[in-house]
């Protein structure tokens, strides 16, 4: 991981500056605090927001394999009608008027 010097924090500063540090990130003073102990990387610290869109993002790439996966694996012949899934599960279809 390729890091900067002004994103990284040890846990003893975090400890000592907890208040400060989270205003920062909330402000959008700080994009992303590297959280380091023992000089080795240990967590990343990012606002709500961000995490919040990246798990998003890794969500919609995991359902796009999903996705991709079984349409190379899909079988027409194992295919059933939208009326004949809704009859399998007790469900009578409601006709529009």
């Amino acid at each position: 991981m390729e890091v900067r010097t002004s994103e990284t924090i040890s846990v003893t500063d975090i400890q000592r500056r907890a208040k400060d540090i989270f205003e920062r990130i909330e402000n959008g003073e700080q994009d992303k605090y590297v959280v380091l102990k023992n000089n080795a990387i240990a967590a990343v610290l990012l606002p709500a927001d961000r995490y919040e869109a990246l798990m998003d993002e890794l969500d919609d790439l995991r359902i796009g394999a999903m996705a991709a996966e079984r349409i190379s694996t899909f079988d027409r012949s194992k295919a059933i009608s939208h009326a004949e899934m809704m009859a399998r599960f007790g469900v009578e279809e409601q006709v529009e008027q």
